[in-house]
């Protein structure tokens, strides 16, 4: 069995798919790794690293692909990559599929066999292959290292012989995985912390950190989280009654964090212009939906823009490729966890079991077909 692994080709994305580590571990199953010349540089991986794990080193991608079984990525493959993976190979990456039915189409068209790591179920066995949560854990700590670093000020409270200096105030709104990281990292700089969710399990998450939880907690909040552990669409009322009193509570806040995405939708919009003009002056707002949308009015994917009162909202995309070589390690194992279940490890070959639960929710195309309920082409 021969597995490639690819450099990324999008200029945003300095992640790999594979590690040394990972690397010995494939190896150990029996299977031929050929990683893409370069792959790891921009993770800190150099190519000599791969070659001591045993990897073969290939100088292009079609090299990289001829003849493998197995294809790794971090982001889906382009158009370019699909014509020189041979047909049957399964491909695994982060597949990004809402909203991109026409890339789905052409990977079905291509013959490859395409799975969606970010696809799979938050079920006890598949905790190892959560990318979403080993992502989204590096994306909220890097969250707060970003808005400190805009922030002009310190975030701890110091008393010296100059004076006392105060500690920031920071307020995370939205406390999945990213939110919960935000909120441990901000306390552990310092700071006095806030947060908001609508789901009503997070408010003993968020003091068990030692901050304090801020929600209107009406029925509706009460209900407000769907069997699968994700945040449910508030309705208009409701959404109007928290804006009211987080208004009130942005307007003292020095750092504000927003983490709220609702799979296979555009990020809701939870910071108005009125919000962020209320700030402070210095004050930062660091946008991690920035990429589906944003939660904050004036957000710009990859910018960082200063409004006229002097607030800085940050833009960044990719957050986890901020800290590309731990994203990378944890990303690796993720994959790795996944596709050893996929593994014959007495024929030591591809054995994909189709009717595996974990398979069938990750499962994008196979036979020339896309075959997830959730992206079938519409009539």
């Amino acid at each position: 069995m021969r597995i490639a692994v690819l450099t990324e080709t999008d200029p945003i994305e300095p992640r790999v798919a594979a590690v040394p580590e990972t690397v010995k571990k494939f190896i150990g199953l029996g299977s031929e790794v050929v990683v893409q010349s370069g792959a790891g540089t921009k993770a800190g991986v150099p190519d000599s690293e791969y070659e001591a794990a045993g990897a073969k080193i290939a100088g292009s991608a079609e090299e990289a692909l001829s003849g493998s079984d197995l294809v790794l990525k971090v982001r889906r493959p382009n158009a370019d990559e699909l014509a020189k993976i041979q047909k049957g190979a399964v491909v695994v990456a982060i597949m990004d599929p809402y909203g991109h039915e026409d890339a789905l189409k052409a990977m079905a068209e291509a013959g490859v066999s395409g799975f969606a790591m970010e696809l799979m179920p938050r079920i006890t066995r598949a905790q190892v292959m959560d990318v979403l949560s080993s992502q989204a854990n590096l994306a909220g700590y890097r969250a707060v290292v970003d808005g400190a670093a805009e922030y002009g000020r310190s975030l701890p409270m110091m008393m010296t012989a100059a004076g006392t200096v105060p500690a920031a105030r920071i307020f995370i709104m939205g406390v999945g995985v990213a939110g919960l990281q935000a909120i441990a990292t901000a306390r552990r700089m310092g700071a006095v912390v806030t947060a908001t969710d609508v789901r009503p399990a997070t408010k003993e998450q968020v003091e068990s950190l030692g901050a304090k939880f801020v929600a209107v907690e009406d029925d509706e909040f009460k209900q407000a989280e769907t069997s699968g552990g994700y945040a449910k669409e508030m309705s208009a009322e409701y959404q109007k009654k928290q804006a009211e009193l987080v208004k009130g509570h942005i307007a003292k806040q020095d750092i504000v964090i927003t983490t709220a995405l609702i799979p296979g939708r555009p990020a809701p919009k939870l910071v108005s212009e009125e919000m962020v003009a209320s700030m402070k002056p210095g004050s930062v707002l660091v946008d991690l939906a920035v990429e589906r949308g944003g939660n904050v009015a004036g957000a710009k994917a990859g910018e960082i823009v200063t409004v006229g009162n002097g607030v800085k909202i940050v833009g960044h995309v990719n957050v986890p490729g901020r800290l590309a070589a731990t994203a990378s390690s944890l990303y690796a194992r993720n994959l790795f966890s996944f596709v050893e279940t996929m593994i014959d490890k007495e024929a030591k070959a591809l054995a994909v079991k189709w009717d595996d639960e974990l398979v069938k929710a990750t499962n994008l195309t196979r036979d020339g077909q896309v075959v997830h309920p959730n992206f079938q082409p519409k009539a």
